[in-house]
C-alpha cells in the first residue's frame, strides 16, 4: 500500500429512531466515518476495525468499498456485527445506546508508508480493544502522525472522572487533537472549554504516565453551528461555520475530523519526518485547513445519517 492513512476503530450500523416514529438503518461508526471521509475526499486509507460476517457486516463492507475504505487484514473476526441505536430529537442531535464489541484485528500496525494513524471514540476506551489501541498508538509514533478525537460516548465511558485518565493518555500520545466543546464540558464540569485544551496543547492532556512530546502540536475545538477554534504553537485561530440546513448531526465530527486529515495532508504536515514542520504550523494554514473541514461539516449536517461530501461536490 502507498502512503495512506490508517484508522482505528469500530464500524457499525447506526439504527437511528426520528422524532416522527420512523426508524432507519445506516451504516456508521465514530472512526469508520472519519476513513470514509478521507476516502471520498480522494485520500487512500485503511481502516481496521472489527466486523462480523453477516448482512450488517456486509452492508457496511459495501458502504466502505463504495468509498474506496480498504479493510486491514483480520477485520472480519467479530461474531457478530455491532449496532449503536440513534435516537434524534427535534433539532437533529442523537442521544446513543449501543451493543457492540471491539478488539483491534491482531494483524493491524502502522508501516513505513502509514502517514498517519487515527483513532479514538469507542474504540480508544472499550476493552479489550482499548489496551490494544493505546498499544498500537505508542508504537506507531516511530512512523506516524498520531491524530485522536476523543468523541466522548458516556453511556460506554462511564463517568467523566473514569473516562479523564485514559483520554489524557491518549492526547499524551497524539500530535493532532479534534475534540468537541461538549467533550470538554463533560470532562472538566465548569471549566471554560477552550481553556481546558490550552491545557492538552501545553501539557499533553494532565498527569499521563505515557511518554508525550510537550503536548500536541495543533488542538482543534469544535463549536458546532458556530465553527471551530485551533489551538497551536503559534497562536489561536477562529473560524466560523456556514450557515446549513440540519437534517441531523450525525458524523458531522468525523467528517470534521477526516477534513482535518485531509487538509493535513495537503499541506505536507502528515508522518514523522513532518513532526517538526507540524509543530511550526502557521495561522495561515490552519486557517485554510479549518474553512475547508467547517465546509465539509456543514454539508454532513445537511443529510441524513453519516453522508460526508465527495471531493468533487466541494469543489
Amino acid at each position: 500500500m502507498s502512503s495512506h492513512v490508517l484508522a482505528v476503530g469500530e464500524a457499525l450500523i447506526d439504527e437511528v429512531h426520528r422524532p416522527d416514529g420512523s426508524v432507519a438503518e445506516h451504516p456508521g461508526g465514530s472512526i469508520a466515518n472519519v476513513a470514509l471521509t478521507l476516502g471520498r475526499l480522494g485520500r487512500e486509507v485503511s481502516l481496521a476495525t472489527w466486523l462480523g460476517r453477516d448482512e450488517r457486516g456486509d452492508t457496511v463492507r459495501s458502504w466502505l468499498a463504495e468509498s474506496g475504505v480498504a479493510l486491514a487484514e483480520g477485520s472480519d473476526g467479530a461474531e457478530r456485527t455491532s449496532v449503536a441505536v440513534a435516537t434524534l430529537d427535534d433539532g437533529g442531535s442523537a442521544s446513543y445506546e449501543f451493543d457492540l464489541t471491539w478488539q483491534v484485528p491482531a494483524q493491524a500496525a502502522a508501516g513505513p508508508d502509514t502517514l498517519a494513524v487515527h483513532t479514538g471514540s469507542i474504540a480508544a476506551v472499550l476493552e479489550p480493544g482499548g489496551d490494544q489501541v493505546r498499544e498500537l498508538v505508542t508504537s506507531a509514533r516511530a512512523t506516524s502522525t498520531i491524530t485522536y478525537d476523543p468523541n466522548a460516548r458516556p453511556v460506554i465511558m462511564g463517568s467523566a472522572d473514569a473516562a479523564r485518565g485514559p483520554i489524557e493518555a491518549l492526547v499524551s500520545l497524539a500530535d493532532v487533537v479534534k475534540v468537541s466543546d461538549e467533550d470538554l464540558g463533560w470532562l472538566y464540569p465548569g471549566q471554560d472549554p477552550i481553556e481546558a485544551a490550552r491545557g492538552w496543547r501545553a501539557t499533553g492532556g494532565g498527569d499521563s504516565a505515557l511518554p508525550a512530546a510537550a503536548g500536541p502540536a495543533l488542538v482543534v475545538v469544535t463549536q458546532g453551528g458556530a465553527g471551530a477554534v485551533a489551538i497551536f504553537a503559534g497562536g489561536e485561530v477562529d473560524v466560523k461555520a456556514p450557515r446549513a440546513e440540519v437534517v441531523d448531526t450525525v458524523g458531522a465530527g468525523d467528517s470534521f475530523m477526516g477534513a482535518l486529515i485531509d487538509g493535513l495532508w495537503e499541506h505536507d504536515l502528515l508522518g514523522v519526518a513532518r513532526r517538526g514542520a507540524l509543530r511550526d504550523i502557521t495561522a495561515e494554514t490552519v486557517t485554510a485547513v479549518l474553512e475547508r473541514c467547517v465546509a465539509v461539516a456543514a454539508v454532513t449536517v445537511s443529510r441524513a445519517g453519516a453522508n460526508p461530501p465527495r471531493k468533487e461536490e466541494l469543489a
